[in-house]
């Protein structure tokens, strides 16, 4: 997952609504999202892995990650960053709670960024500096550097998740903007000038390396709903509907709607 926004305004009907792209080579072998074994965990499964990128539960648990870019601090024989969100999902800690145990070995792995909500409190993790973040209720939004950090497609997904309300279409069509920005406004993050360009827009195509899905949840204090679009080399390859009803860690659970296309 390489762009995460969100709107957090606990409290109200819908206290998290996001919208996130997930870029990844093209060959790297996934599967879409889907409930997984148990029917307690929706989320896509990185098929090399093992892990996710994103995934919510039937009781309102909620994570997702994204990689920090910088060729200098990636750590290839290190743990998968994807088992931090099953992790986090599998187990019924607080996002601050699971946050002490992980700061131990947070450098195991290639840096990260890690976002976090049980239903009650929603928490940010960036690995590189050991630095957990607090959010305020608003928009905020995360690519491969910090949270919030103003890079061009940062801002104009902030400024789409401000303007959407709880339009799940219009954050869709927001994820799938291939708009480029001008040089002088793209970050430095330690890959060459072509690779920033490439990188830039929201949706990312090139021939190698690509946005592979494109989600949207609202996270209702009652209800959920989330679509998935998927992508290849190709073009879209399909798209996922789900709606539940949240429930309790113990109770049964009253399945509304599931829909693929």
């Amino acid at each position: 997952m390489c762009l995460i926004g969100f709107r957090w305004h606990p409290g109200v009907a819908i206290p998290l609504l996001v919208a996130a792209n997930r870029d990844e080579f093209y060959e790297r072998p996934t599967a879409p999202m889907a409930w997984r074994e148990g029917g307690q965990l929706l989320a896509g499964r990185d098929l090399k892995a093992g892990g996710t990128w994103l995934g919510l539960t039937r009781t309102g648990r909620f994570a997702a990650l994204t990689n920090h870019r910088d060729p200098t601090l990636v750590r290839p024989e290190g743990p998968s960053r994807g088992r931090l969100p099953l992790a986090f999902l599998e187990g019924e800690a607080t996002p601050e709670r699971f946050l002490e145990g992980l700061r131990q070995d947070s450098g195991a792995s290639s840096p990260y960024n890690l976002l976090l909500c049980d239903g009650t409190d929603l928490v940010g993790y960036e690995s590189r500096g050991d630095r957990v973040v607090r959010f305020e209720a608003g928009v905020h939004a995360v690519a491969n550097g910090a949270f919030n950090e103003p890079w061009p497609k940062v801002t104009v997904l902030k400024d789409s998740l401000a303007v959407a309300g709880d339009d799940l279409e219009a954050l869709l069509a927001a994820l799938q903007d291939e708009l480029a920005f001008p040089d002088a406004s793209l970050p430095h993050t330690g890959v060459s000038l072509d690779w920033e360009r490439a990188l830039s827009p929201r949706f990312i195509r090139t021939p190698t390396y690509g946005t592979r899905a494109s989600t949207v949840l609202a996270l209702g204090r009652r209800d959920v709903a989330v679509i998935e679009r998927t992508f290849t080399a190709q073009g879209r390859e399909g798209e996922r509907r789900f709606e539940f009803v949240l429930t309790t860690a113990s109770a049964g659970t009253t399945a509304k709607k599931e829909k693929t296309n």
